[in-house]
């Protein structure tokens, strides 16, 4: 468990649950679906481990007790093992669906990884979100042997991006303490919230407008529900936020479930 905690198991699940309901939505198999499911886990679970691994010098120094790295209660050497042996792993499972899905997959992966090395401390920060939720989407599509719409890229990177914004928020202050400068923190606890929403619920028009949602009472309730979700993300703080996002993305992919 240790182990796992040191992975970011919140967001690694998320992004791993929206891939594998993708995968449902686009027709895939249940062989396929395990692939896509395997290869985005591994993935995520890589750019989690290294993230803890790469941190570690700014997490000790403003005393991140809450991650075990820190704490001592799992070891460099144990990480570093775990993040290797799961980056390997996503290689082979993610070419296993075919060597455009696969590279696109691997690109999503890597995105995470620029994210850790550095670009998390610029004004891009965001960029590695939106490629890394844009070509989710379009790796699911590849493996069903479809061309991904552009409006699918699009709607990801939106959600990707918002999903940066409101996972970012109750860290500013330790973030700016050690010298990481994101597109958040330049914004600042006053603008991230409704730049983050905003974000989050042009996902939802782009996905409600492009899909086609039929009946137009389903995307209404879309949309609403969308927007009570907005403002709960509003007059929360901590990690709920990015709970709310996760929902609505949530939302967002049933949407298409449904609408195929």
């Amino acid at each position: 468990m240790r182990l796992l905690g040191a992975a970011h198991p919140g967001p690694a699940l998320a992004v791993t649950v929206l891939a594998g309901l993708l995968a449902g939505a686009v027709g895939l198999g249940a062989g396929a679906v395990v692939l896509v499911v395997a290869a985005v886990l591994t993935g995520q679970l890589s750019i989690g481990w290294s993230n803890d691994l790469i941190d570690l010098p700014r997490d000790r120094a403003v005393g991140r007790t809450d991650k075990p790295l820190v704490s001592g209660e799992i070891g460099v050497r144990a990480i570093q093992v775990a993040c290797g042996l799961a980056l390997v792993a996503t290689v082979p499972l993610s070419l296993a669906l075919g060597w455009a899905a696969g590279l696109v997959q691997l690109l999503h992966v890597a995105a995470g990884w620029v994210y850790n090395l550095g670009a998390k401390a610029t004004v891009l920060s965001w960029a590695p979100y939106a490629v890394a939720f844009g070509a989710l989407p379009a790796f699911v599509s590849l493996a069903a042997g479809e061309r991904p719409p552009v409006w699918f890229a699009v709607a990801g990177a939106l959600l990707g991006v918002g999903a940066h914004v409101v996972n970012v928020l109750p860290d500013l202050a330790d973030d700016e303490a050690t010298g990481v400068r994101g597109l958040p923190h330049r914004l600042g606890p006053r603008w991230c919230p409704p730049v983050a929403v905003g974000v989050l619920v042009a996902a939802a028009v782009v996905v409600v407008l492009a899909a086609p949602v039929e009946p137009v009472g389903l995307a209404v309730a879309t949309l609403a529900v969308t927007a009570v979700l907005a403002v709960a993300a509003l007059a929360t703080q901590g990690r709920t936020p990015f709970r709310i996002a996760v929902v609505m993305a949530l939302v967002d992919v049933g949407v298409l479930v449904w609408s195929r």
